[in-house]
């Protein structure tokens, strides 16, 4: 396992735990094995005259050391460790990335409204699954794939148009920063609700999406 499993109240105060000193290497061999996600390695960070650039060379990249480093990443993604460890042995220093729409969709909201459905859904009892925080500000809810043909539809059963919230579902062709990936000097990505035995079975998206939808609505 990951780790214990964290709640993590909706307050001004809240801190997400503290990475473990685990390698990359070693994290994605974890994620492969223990949680069989399929990864890939993405860019990585390198010190250029003491700044942080990612190796993609692009000195205005969105997300510096976060991102495929190849066009074709997608045929790269691996669900074996075996495999995972030759990758990151090639590049220690390589982001851990995820593709969504295989073992799981992602569901992508602002921080300040994942905070609120999360202390929303603790009140409701609600099953959740792994989310992430990442250094942009955003919470990524891991939920049953399919989620990305789903919401559309939800949100407007809701009574919202999905265009007029910023929630936006991450399937088939898409791809999550697995923790503790970092993006730039801005911070890593960490767990909001770690991965557990007990959330290894995944929510569907339809049990979430009410509170999701809720939250993005207050936020706006």
């Amino acid at each position: 396992m990951l780790g214990v499993e964290e709640t993590i109240p909706a307050t001004d105060a809240v801190q997400i735990p503290k990475q473990r000193g685990e390698s990359l290497l070693e994290t994605a061999v974890r994620y492969a094995e223990d949680r069989h996600w399929d990864v890939f390695p993405g860019t990585w960070l390198e010190a250029v005259d003491g700044v942080q650039l990612c190796s993609c060379g692009d000195a205005a990249c969105d997300a510096p050391g976060a991102h495929p480093q190849r066009p074709d990443w997608a045929t790269q993604a691996t669900g074996s460790a075996t495999v995972a460890r030759r990758m990151w042995q090639k590049q220690p220093n390589a982001s851990i990335l995820l593709p969504t729409g295989r073992t799981f969709d992602a569901v992508s909201v602002p921080e300040t409204a994942g905070f609120l459905a999360l202390a929303r859904m603790e009140r409701m009892g609600l099953r959740l699954g792994p989310v992430t925080l990442t250094p942009d500000r955003r919470m990524r809810f891991f939920v049953l794939p399919g989620a990305a043909v789903k919401v559309p539809e939800l949100v407007r059963k809701l009574g919202w148009a999905p265009a007029s919230l910023d929630l936006v579902a991450c399937g088939e062709g898409a791809y999550v920063a697995a923790p503790p990936t970092r993006f730039g000097s801005r911070g890593a990505v960490q767990w909001a609700c770690r991965p557990t035995a007990v959330n290894r079975w995944l929510p569907d998206v339809e049990e979430l999406i009410s509170p999701l939808a809720y939250a993005c609505g207050r936020d706006r």
